[in-house]
């Protein structure tokens, strides 16, 4: 069997079986040491703008100068998924 396919029974709608998405590679970038400080930095910025864990629907994120500003999450998030 080949190394990223899916194991499983699972087959409800966007189940990793039914749609054949291998999150593997995802979740061993997201440990790397750069990922967890980019993470590390966004939390700090909200828990100082006090947006952290209020449900208020804000975000913290990046320009592309670098700065941090507040933005909608949903805006921010949709921004930055991959394209298809």
């Amino acid at each position: 069997m080949p190394k990223n396919t899916i194991k499983g029974k699972n087959t409800r709608p966007k189940s990793n079986k039914a749609t054949g998405r291998d999150y593997s590679y995802d979740k061993e970038y997201q440990k790397t040491p750069a990922r967890k400080k980019y993470r590390a930095e966004l939390n700090k910025a909200n828990r100082k703008a006090k947006t952290y864990g209020n449900k208020d629907g804000m975000d913290m994120s990046h320009t592309k100068s670098g700065k941090l500003v507040k933005e909608k999450q949903s805006n921010n998030r949709a921004r930055n998924r991959g394209k298809k």
